[in-house]
């Protein structure tokens, strides 16, 4: 049994009989397509009403239009029946004018159509008028006005009848429905990737050696879908692109060519995969059209490919082959095609594929030069001041960086104005004055081991600040950094700063004091 669930799928069914076992497999009801393979639309109009009329204002194209075997019967039926009631005035005219009596005419009478006795003479004379054949045995005598007036109206009559028939005829018979005959499409349509990328691909072939001018193919998909407002849209029509941009569209038909699709973010197959295939319900039209070189008339061929004429992970075999002083090509390979690797995932998943395994750089800051180091061109930046020792200062600030939003913009707020006080000497807010003790630890740290190897007299000679200038954004990301010249000074390992008196740090919040502290 489970050898032939493996067999034939997990939906077969098996019946049991008294003398032999049989197993069916599910059938894969038709399709209902909207266009057949040779091109023809399966739609029918139905419940006109009123609009039938507008099909007999143009009855030309209504004609042209008609099946052979119809264009047949009205263009023997016209004829035939013109030929009857032509026929029958004239035997009326001999009628009324008696030359139906006695079964022939009196010498002492002139008819108005000699040798005319009887309906099929009537009939033979207006043959003989209407094909322009002129036997002579039959004629119209000058004794007989009423008949040179049907003899007029007979001939324009006739002319008319001849040229809408006839011409009718040589249309239908010279359109160039059947010159699309000779175009081929492929059996089916393949997915597999082409230039690295996922596509979708069908050929196309010319089988006479008359070129199309100007040929171009278009692809619709066909396929019912519910908008997000709730509306449903049986059998809505997308563009497939297949080289609008690229100018692929326009072909030079010459020998078979591969149209292909490129399955990207704006295609409707994006989201296409091996497994969904086997439940979507599509259609692909696909329109070729062109000029025919010989008879100069547009041309149009069609053809689709539903979702059970897809084939995934195939590529189509090749026909050409080098002759001796020609290109070959092998129609009997047309539509076969072979297996290739393909993966079976949609475009959308292999892209969150890559998006998730893919590494996520962190953006490195630029380093800009010092005006120190020789480069006094500002240019309205702040410039960045390297340092030797700032492995402490590294650490505090990417403790900084880590407390929330709130808490760096008062810790940066704060240490601004500190600075800002140290450096001028005056007084911090509320009248305190600035000491070690007002700046964050990794200053204290620095200072206090620079201190002890500089005299107190000759402090503002050798450490100088440079003044916070730039935008907002500079002044957050560089308030934390140490200028260079504190770099030239050596000193031990730095020391806790006892500072007596209130500083303005104890009024922070608690969980930043336990912050600073930890730093």
């Amino acid at each position: 049994m489970s050898a032939v669930r493996r067999k034939f799928g997990e939906d077969c069914q098996v019946v049991d009989t008294s003398r032999t076992m049989t197993f069916s497999a599910p059938v894969k009801r038709k399709r209902q397509r909207f266009v057949e393979k040779n091109g023809r639309c399966n739609v029918q109009h139905g419940n006109l009403g009123g609009e039938t009329s507008r099909y007999l204002s143009d009855l030309f194209t209504t004609l042209v239009d008609l099946k052979w075997r119809w264009n047949l019967l009205i263009f023997i039926l016209t004829y035939t029946v013109a030929w009857l009631v032509m026929a029958s005035m004239w035997w009326v005219i001999a009628y009324i004018r008696g030359d139906l009596s006695h079964g022939g005419h009196e010498r002492s009478s002139t008819p108005c159509v000699a040798n005319v006795y009887n309906f099929p003479s009537a009939f033979l004379f207006f043959i003989e008028t209407e094909a322009t054949i002129g036997y002579g045995h039959r004629y119209i005598t000058e004794k007989c006005p009423e008949g040179i007036i049907l003899f007029l109206f007979q001939s324009l009559l006739g002319s008319i009848v001849d040229a809408f028939l006839i011409g009718c005829m040589f249309i239908k018979m010279s359109q160039p429905k059947k010159r699309a005959e000779t175009l081929m499409f492929s059996q089916d349509a393949v997915v597999s990737q082409r230039d690295g990328k996922l596509c979708l691909m069908f050929r196309v072939g010319n089988l006479r050696n008359s070129h199309m001018v100007s040929a171009q193919i278009r692809c619709k998909l066909i396929k019912s879908r519910q908008t997000p407002e709730g509306e449903f849209l049986p059998l809505d029509q997308c563009e497939l692109d297949v080289g609008f941009g690229t100018g692929a569209d326009q072909l030079f038909l010459v020998s078979p060519l591969t149209i292909c699709h490129e399955i990207n973010t704006d295609s409707p197959f994006f989201d296409l995969s091996q497994r969904s295939l086997m439940n979507e319900q599509f259609e692909i039209v696909v329109i070729l059209e062109g000029i025919v070189e010989t008879t100069g008339m547009t041309c149009q061929a069609r053809t689709s490919y539903t979702e059970d004429e897809v084939l995934w992970g195939h590529r189509f075999l090749p026909v050409m082959s080098l002759e001796e002083g020609f290109f070959r090509v092998d129609y009997s390979q047309f539509h076969n095609t072979f297996e290739v690797p393909t993966p079976p995932y949609s475009v959308k998943e292999q892209e969150e594929k890559n998006s998730l395994t893919s590494p996520n750089p962190l953006p490195i800051a630029p380093t800009l030069p010092s005006p120190l180091l020789g480069n006094s061109g500002r240019g309205g930046r702040r410039e960045r001041l390297l340092s030797a020792d700032n492995a402490d200062h590294a650490h505090a600030e990417e403790q900084a960086f880590r407390l929330p939003n709130k808490l760096q913009r008062m810790s940066s707020t704060k240490e601004e104005h500190l600075w800002r006080a140290l450096k001028t000497g005056s007084a911090l807010p509320g009248g305190k004055a600035s000491s070690t003790g007002d700046l964050s630890l990794s200053i204290q740290r620095f200072r206090s081991s620079s201190i002890p190897a500089v005299r107190q007299g000759h402090l503002e000679e050798q450490v100088q600040l440079l003044p916070l200038d730039g935008d907002a954004e500079e002044a957050d990301v560089e308030k934390h950094r140490l200028p260079t010249v504190f770099s030239t000074i050596s000193a031990p390992p730095p020391a806790p700063v006892q500072v007596v008196g209130t500083r303005p740090e104890d009024n922070l919040p608690p969980k930043l004091r336990k912050m600073n502290a930890d730093r």
